[in-house]
Parts: structure tokens; sequence; C-alpha cells
């Protein structure tokens, strides 16, 4: 059961944090002399405009997680904790599941958080969850002498990943890759797709968001990463102006949201901010990323007829598509 925390479990939220950090090497919990707010957590966080909740088991604290609002439309997500006898249990996913509710519900736009670099399960948990690294690491200069990964989401919207934000969105755009081969996308593999094929290949990508040679945008729906889309910048001597469309993908559990016209529109505005002004991309024939491509201006270059193996077995034609950027 998960229920708004009260000052009163004091002592089961300092109890369970305790233990989640002791699985950790060098994380001490000091609560009079760093975290004096564990004593009254649900006053601290009603103080700010925010929430607590808990989750009880026979009586024990078993889960935490709270909520505050910052500027701009931000909402911190804080205080994550999950007895490590429930990990794997789903009660971490309904924790942040009621904290994101009542941020949205209270109109952020965008959710950030911190976390421990040690805490290498947690990253697993919030990558899973769409959220992806974000800016530099900070310093907290506690103690447990911390240093601290920023995560951080959109609601709703599109945005351009650098090379560490493209490897934490390793999981969930692998999974987006792996959906839309099964059901026959045109995008270089054949179903089964393998976990490791799929996570190798964006972390390919990854390579080339920090090298600087590919731009790699992803678009969130409802605070899931559900769509991506890549721009190869060609490194060609007599082609600086050209740049490559690749991997136009869309969650195929989220679709006609208009996720995959936009992402178009802000790739092509990318491209322009970087000078290039030919874009070219080839889709599997008679699909509808053909109607789309088409009704964004694209210009039909031709068909080539048997260019690549289907997830039947047989070769399908795939259609060459052109634009010139104004």
């Amino acid at each position: 059961m998960i229920r708004p925390g009260r000052d009163t479990d004091a002592a089961g939220f300092i109890a369970l944090i305790g233990t989640c950090w002791s699985m950790y090497p060098g994380v001490k919990l000091d609560v009079d002399g760093e975290e004096p707010h564990l004593r009254a957590l649900a006053t601290y966080y009603a103080e700010q405009g925010g929430a607590v909740w808990a989750s009880e088991r026979d009586g024990a604290i078993v889960g935490m997680i709270a909520t505050r609002p910052l500027d701009g439309g931000m909402w911190e997500i804080c205080k994550v904790y999950v007895s490590p006898d429930l990990h794997g249990s789903g009660l971490g996913h309904a924790l942040l599941d009621t904290a994101e509710a009542h941020a949205i519900a209270a109109g952020a736009t965008r959710l950030v958080l911190w976390s421990d670099t040690r805490f290498d399960r947690a990253h697993r948990f919030y990558e899973k969850r769409s959220y992806v690294r974000s800016g530099p690491i900070r310093v907290l200069h506690d103690i447990s002498n911390s240093l601290e990964f920023a995560y951080a989401k959109p609601v709703d919207g599109i945005e351009v990943l650098d090379a560490a934000a493209a490897a934490s969105a390793e999981p969930r755009l692998s999974a987006i890759l792996t959906a839309c081969v099964a059901e026959g996308a045109g995008v270089s593999f054949l179903p089964p797709l393998a976990r490791d094929t799929a996570r190798a290949f964006w972390r390919g990508v990854a390579t080339d968001v920090a090298t600087g040679s590919t731009v790699l945008l992803a678009a969130w729906s409802g605070g899931i990463l559900a769509g991506t889309v890549t721009l190869a910048l060609v490194g060609i001597q007599n082609q600086p102006h050209r740049a490559e469309v690749a991997k136009l993908l869309v969650d195929t559990a989220i679709r006609r949201r208009g996720l995959a016209r936009a992402l178009m529109i802000r790739l092509e505005q990318e491209a322009a901010a970087r000078g290039r002004t030919l874009l070219n991309l080839d889709t599997q024939a008679g699909g509808g990323a053909e109607r789309l491509y088409r009704s964004l201006g694209w210009t039909e270059l031709g068909v080539m007829p048997g260019h690549a193996v289907l997830m039947d077995g047989t070769l399908g034609d795939t259609t060459f598509f052109w634009k010139r950027l104004e």
C-alpha cells in the first residue's frame, strides 16, 4: 500500500534509507549533521509545495518517494528508496508512478532527479523509466564524498541527446528498435533481434554522437521515451552540405500521436542549424513512412527493386527520397 507520508514516519524513513545506503561502501547516513529534514519529511516537502509518500508492510516502511517543484515547470523526484528484499517486486515503479502523476497533474513539464554515482542499480531503474543523463556531475562535499549524476526527461517533447544522454537512453532505444523490427520495420535488422545486438547498435550511435558525426533526437510522450531519429552528418569533403536521415522509430505501443512527424520537422531544423541543405533517406517501399515523407515535402528519387530482405525471407523494394532545405 502506498499512502501519503507523515512526519511520524521519521524512524521508518531513516531506517529504510540507512539500509539502502549500507549496500554501498563509503555511503554514510548522518541524520542530524546532514539530513535533519528526515525528522519531519512531510512538513519539509509540504512547505516547498511538494509531497512525500510511504509504502508499508507489516507496520514497517518498505518504500518511499517524494517530489517538489523547481523553477520553469520542473519538478524534482527525490528520496526514491525500496527495501532491498523488495527489489524487482514492482514497488519502485508504483512509487515512481505516484510521484510522476502528482507532478504532472500539478503542471510539471520536465522531471529531474539526482542519483549517487555509486547507485548503479538505481541508474538502470531510471533509464528503464525513460530518464537520461543530463548535465554535469554534482559534488556534494558530504561525509560520504558523494558525486551525483543528474537525470531528466520532458513529460512531452523532443530533445537532442548528447553522448552521456545517448548512452543512458540505450535501454529504451533498444526496446523501441526491437519492437519495430518485430513488426517488420525495414531498419537494417531482421526479427528476432537479439538484445545484445540492439544495445550494441545504440552504443555505436552514442559513440558517433560523441565524435560529432551523428545527431540523435529522442521524443517523449507522457513521460515515456517513445521515438527517435538520427541524422548522419556526411563527412565527405565535397558534400559538406549533405546529411543522411536514418532510424525513424516510434514505440509500437505509442503510435498515431504525431511523434514521427514532429521528429522529422525537428530533425530538419537541426540539420539546417548545422549548415546542411540537402537531406536523403530510404524506406521500405509501400510502407506508411512513404506517405509521411511525401506529406513533408520529400521528393522520391526512385525505387530499387529487391534492395533488402524482408522478415518473411523475400526481397523487398526500397524507395529513396531527398529534400532540399531552404
